[in-house]
This record gives structure tokens, C-alpha cells and sequence, in this order.
């Protein structure tokens, strides 16, 4: 009977099928140590990230679909200046936002690191899915570094790779 009843707790779960949802991450929160004001000065840099993103991946010739946990870093590379992240969304395949990550921007301190964690079971954006990250700077910087891990699995292979951040604009004044 104790069996069953783990079998039960157990597979129940994987019956509901994929989340349609996660709780939303709070980056002010959850990053408050990373985070510094934002500055008074005007912004007058500004650049932009396209990051491709894996939630699925088809294999053996598109029968078995694995899933994939999906990190998104925002690197503050310069080391002395805050950089200002303006906008951090995730899409779909289809190119729908599924979700935003900031109410207002925030400013991240120099060398200072944001990230955003998607679960393997969140599916929703499926083998295309990808993030635009919008960043913004009071004069001259080093261009940040926006990268997407993903890790997942299938039976007793797992795997893990990495998909950096393409400028979608040049990094430039205002």
C-alpha cells in the first residue's frame, strides 16, 4: 500500500502536465545585494540583447522532446559604472511575450550579476524561445555579457550548453 501511495505522489505530477505558470521573479528582491539607485545623470548609452533560449529541444529525429531549465545572467562588465537594465522580457517560439521581468528599470552595480530562472517544466517557450534585454548607461561602458544556460536530461544523459547574447542595436549615444 505504502508503495502505491509513493507511486501516486510521485507520478502525479508528471500527469498534470507541463506549469502553465511560474511565480514571477522579483529582481529588486531577489537581487536587492546586485543593485545599487538608479543614476541622476542622463543616460546617454544605450544597446540591446536578443539571447536565444531552449525550454525544448526535439531529439531522435523529433520523436522525444527534452526539457530544459533555462538561466538568463545579465553581467555588468564594467568596473566602475552602474549599468541600467531598461527591459527584460522572454518570448515564445511564435515570437509572443510570455513574460516581463522589470516594472521600472533598475540599476545594477559595477561587476554586479542579475539572473532569471526558468524550470525545466515551464514549457511555454518551446525550442525558439528567447529574451530581449534593453540596457542603458550615463556615458561610455563595457558592454555587458548576456548569456542562457540550459540544463536538462533525458534517462542518464544530461546535457548543458550555453547561447550568448547578440546586440540587437549598436551599444552607441542616444
Amino acid at each position: 500500500m505504502r508503495i502505491v501511495l509513493w507511486l501516486i505522489i510521485l507520478l502525479v505530477p508528471l500527469a498534470l502536465g507541463p506549469v502553465a505558470a511560474q511565480p514571477k521573479v522579483n529582481i529588486e528582491q531577489s537581487f536587492a545585494d546586485s543593485l545599487t539607485a538608479l543614476p541622476k545623470e542622463e543616460l546617454t548609452v544605450s544597446g540591446g540583447f536578443y539571447v536565444p533560449a531552449y525550454s525544448s529541444v526535439a531529439m531522435s529525429q523529433g520523436k522525444l522532446r527534452v526539457d530544459f531549465s533555462v538561466t538568463l545572467s545579465v553581467h555588468n562588465a564594467s568596473e566602475t559604472q552602474a549599468l541600467v537594465l531598461k527591459r527584460i522580457a522572454y518570448f515564445d517560439t511564435a515570437g509572443k511575450q510570455v513574460e516581463s521581468y522589470l516594472k521600472a528599470p533598475v540599476a545594477l552595480k559595477p561587476l554586479a550579476t542579475v539572473s532569471i530562472f526558468i524550470p525545466t517544466d515551464d514549457v511555454r517557450g518551446g525550442t525558439g524561445a528567447n529574451f530581449l534585454v534593453d540596457w542603458a548607461a550615463t556615458g561610455e561602458i563595457a558592454e555587458p555579457v548576456v548569456e542562457a544556460l540550459m540544463v536538462g536530461g533525458v534517462a542518464n544523459s544530461h546535457y548543458a550548453f550555453i547561447s550568448q547574447g547578440r546586440p540587437t542595436r549598436t551599444a552607441g549615444k542616444k
